[in-house]
């Protein structure tokens, strides 16, 4: 090379920008457990959503770090006075990634979006009698209960008509199960006799392409060159997948792991130390909490609900598993930061109250019960064993003996959602700081088809009309009104709402935390 030549070239890398240097950079994170599957409407695990979102976009998103809804897929959305209906206008030119397993012909129109929600309320479209999938938010949700049709207006409009008002409808195009598939797509499997392959090799709209996947170990995903939000600056994102916690904080602080699932309190302290790693927090809208089976005996009867309850000691919990004090105890459905929050409801620790309460449901000499330890660390979990070991002991100075039983992610949920449990340990991230995003997904009877879970009448009716009432205040007391109800009933122990710590290596640029802790890395690069 000619010396006027390098020097050229030496002055254009030196000019280049922080983003062109970073072409080539692989980013990694590490994923505290593997995804469920990659149809983002079927799975409502974090551990799917997280991935989902990296692959698919919705109408509309959140802007991070707030709860403040933006367009995406949609450029624009009108919500009818009557809060009734809502329109959106589709953004032009969208394409769809391009694979090996598919070329789309055609740009995003409005018939994406119908396949998309139709395959959510509709068992008898074609596509859903070659591949019956169950879509669990969905479900929870009651949209098929809820809405009355779907309007395709033109290539780039389209209108969901509600059988009934509901002013929190429009956050739902914002969530990660609610990714645009491509109708195109899908009409070239069901035409190959392959429709259940829509889970397998996913087709999205997002800054990311599906490449390989290994499960329990790492899924590769790669920059989509045709994205509509622009050039990404990461071309390779890794999700290396550990379900150990410490083996996470170790490969971050070697930077094996660029970012990492949220850290347990106990890890906090480990990675604070470390010149290359900074650690984002966010008060987080959680919850964890266990669950009760309300078909299977003895915990279909309220009063033994409520002594297993009140027999556990949150207090010695607390300083073993939160050690920092980020925690706080959940006593509702919802974090108190999250309006409508009953502040009368209290928790009560009372082991005599309590054996009181199982003879009076007939079990003077207690019984024996299978409590299920959570599989993952979570922020408001970060050890289900040692929870379930503590209760465990809580329990048995009322007589009950626990028998604590644990199973792979993937089996443990199946079996939870089959009803083999008589208490599983569950939680719950929240996206748009309304109740609603707590209570319907969770406790409404839509999400209790199998009469395992929550499904009361008059809280039915108080969450049915806050949906359908403007008012704000009206919409609060009704909230306050069926946490109450709630609490009688005691279909949970509510146990924390947590701090979430993210480790994030220093040469990483553009990230931002969500306030569910969820992880997005549309424009993030290392530098």
């Amino acid at each position: 090379m000619k010396p006027l030549q390098s020097l050229l070239l030496s002055a254009l890398v030196l000019a280049a920008s922080p983003i062109v240097l970073a072409q080539g950079k692989p980013l990694v994170y590490c994923a505290d457990a593997s995804p469920e599957g990659f149809d983002p409407g079927m799975w409502d695990s974090a551990s799917t959503n997280i991935v989902s979102a990296q692959m698919f976009d919705g109408l509309l998103g959140f802007k991070r770090p707030t709860t403040e809804l933006v367009p995406k897929l949609a450029t624009s959305w009108e919500i009818s006075p009557d809060a009734k209906s809502v329109t959106f206008k589709l953004r032009e030119g969208v394409k769809f990634q391009s694979t090996p397993w598919f070329k789309p012909s055609r740009p995003l129109n409005a018939e994406d979006v119908v396949f998309t929600f139709s395959r959510f309320i509709d068992p008898n479209i074609p596509f859903n009698k070659a591949f019956a999938a169950n879509f669990i938010y969905p479900q929870n949700l009651g949209l098929a209960k809820l809405i009355a049709g779907i309007d395709k207006i033109d290539d780039r409009t389209v209108r969901f008509r509600l059988h009934q008002p509901n002013v929190t409808f429009v956050s739902n195009f914002a969530f990660a199960w609610a990714g645009i598939q491509s109708a195109e797509y899908a009409a070239q499997l069901l035409k190959a006799g392959k429709a259940s392959q829509i889970n397998v090799q996913p087709v999205g709209t997002g800054p990311f392409m599906f490449k390989s996947y290994a499960k329990d170990d790492v899924l590769r995903m790669t920059a989509n060159p045709d994205y509509w939000g622009g050039k990404q600056p990461t071309t390779h994102l890794v999700f290396s997948i550990s379900r150990e916690p410490n083996v996470r904080v170790q490969k971050v602080a070697a930077g094996e792991c660029h970012v990492a699932a949220a850290l347990r309190d106990v890890d906090v302290g480990s990675l604070a130390g470390n010149a290359n790693v900074s650690i984002q927090k966010i008060q987080a809208l959680n919850i964890s909490y266990l669950s009760f089976n309300l078909k299977k005996p003895p915990t279909d009867k309220r009063e033994v609900r409520e002594a297993l309850d009140i027999a556990i000691d949150r207090n010695a919990i607390f300083k073993a598993l939160f050690p920092r004090g980020d925690a706080m105890q959940a006593v509702s459905a919802f974090p108190p930061a999250v309006p409508g929050y009953n502040k009368k409801l209290k928790n009560e620790f009372d082991p005599a109250k309590a054996k009181a309460l199982l003879a009076k449901a007939g079990f003077p000499k207690g019984f024996e019960i299978d409590l299920w330890a959570l599989p993952v660390q979570r922020p408001t979990n970060p050890n289900g064993q040692l929870m379930a070991q503590l209760i465990q002991q809580d329990w048995s100075k009322i007589g009950v003996k626990a028998n604590i039983k644990t199973y792979e992610w993937g089996e443990y949920l199946k079996r939870a959602n089959n009803g083999e449990h008589n208490v599983y340990m569950s939680g719950w991230s929240g996206e748009t700081g309304d109740a609603d995003d707590f209570l319907t997904p969770n406790l409404s009877c839509a999400a209790n088809k199998s009469g395992i879970k929550f499904c009361n009448a008059e809280f039915e009716k108080l969450i049915d009309e806050a949906r359908a009432t403007p008012d704000q205040a009206k919409r609060l007391a009704m909230y306050e009104k069926a946490q109450e109800i709630f609490k009688r009933e005691r279909p949970w122990i509510t146990m924390a709402h947590s701090t979430v710590y993210i480790p994030i290596r220093k040469d990483v640029v553009g990230f931002k935390m969500a306030p569910n802790g969820s992880v997005d890395f549309e424009g993030v690069y290392r530098k």
